[in-house]
């Protein structure tokens, strides 16, 4: 278990109805060869799947943290939702529908 101290790089992904993508998406952030992350996923009231994705997720890797918008508040409003929940020392952004390189932590 990473604490907060370990945390270098806070992973934020704003989610919105990308339940095609997800799962690769998540794989790449948390497969990262830097493990003292953290991964931030805003959930922007998705109307897919996404939201049963992240969950499965999130069971399986404690350094994945679910925040929901009950209403859908766009882009901006998730991203700063990740941003005040974020704890790394350094934040990054992934999109719902895109990976990240493994080495790129």
């Amino acid at each position: 278990m990473i604490n907060n101290n370990q945390r270098k790089v806070s992973i934020l992904i704003p989610v919105y109805n990308v339940e095609l993508f997800l799962a690769r998406c998540l794989d790449s952030a948390i497969n990262q060869s830097l493990k003292e992350i953290e991964i931030i996923i805003v959930n922007d009231a998705s109307e897919d799947q996404s939201f049963k994705i992240i969950e499965a997720y999130a069971q399986k890797d404690s350094r994945i943290h679910i925040f929901n918008h009950s209403s859908n508040r766009g882009l901006l409003a998730t991203r700063l939702t990740g941003i005040k929940a974020a704890k790394g020392e350094y934040i990054t952004f992934l999109d719902g529908d895109d990976e990240l390189d493994l080495l790129a932590c």
